[in-house]
């Protein structure tokens, strides 16, 4: 073996764990703590919106607590979550709920997104589509209870990696804890 092979080999072997523990999603306690962070901006009780005016409220939404979940592999063009992705869910539903046990008025936004790949009225329909596949997904297969979850899409609109290709990180769904903003 020379010695870029074995450079090579090395520098596999570190890096692999790295990836296959990326590849099991945020954990259910950074899932749970990120949702139980403070909101970035506080709202007087005269202030709080409507949850259909929460979803067009961009300043509001990005205010909440959130988190990313890019661990979900939707195929390109597909809302179906594999059956291998259910141990990624599981974490989310568990983190739920360990925040819905502490606090029963708690609610959160399913956001889901896709790559800029195909028209924008697809693309909106499609992840519309990814968001209610995932709280379909928690209520029926986990056990949540449906009243505190809230879906929307937003298509290609709010892209994590700003190109006009297929790019797996677009295809996600972001979780926020909206119950500080809504009556």
């Amino acid at each position: 073996m020379n010695r870029r092979s074995f450079l090579a080999a090395l520098a596999a072997a570190v890096v692999a764990p790295h990836f296959a523990l990326a590849d099991d999603g945020p954990s259910e306690e950074l899932i749970r703590r990120r949702l139980e962070a403070a909101p970035a901006r506080r709202v007087r009780p005269e202030e709080r919106v409507t949850v259909r005016e929460l979803k067009r409220r961009p300043d509001l939404r990005r205010a909440a607590p959130s988190i990313d979940i890019q661990a979900i592999n939707f195929a390109f063009g597909s809302a179906v979550i594999p059956r291998e992705e259910y141990r990624k869910v599981r974490q989310i539903a568990r983190a739920m709920q360990k925040i819905l046990g502490r606090n029963r008025n708690a609610r959160v936004l399913i956001e889901g997104h896709t790559d800029a790949v195909g028209s924008s009225h697809s693309n909106l329909i499609l992840s519309e589509r990814r968001a209610d596949s995932l709280k379909w997904l928690l209520v029926q297969e986990f056990g949540l209870q449906a009243y505190a979850l809230e879906t929307v899409g937003y298509g290609e609109q709010d892209l994590l990696v700003p190109t006009q290709h297929e790019e797996w990180r677009n295809r996600r769904v972001t979780l926020r804890r909206i119950d500080e903003f809504v009556r």
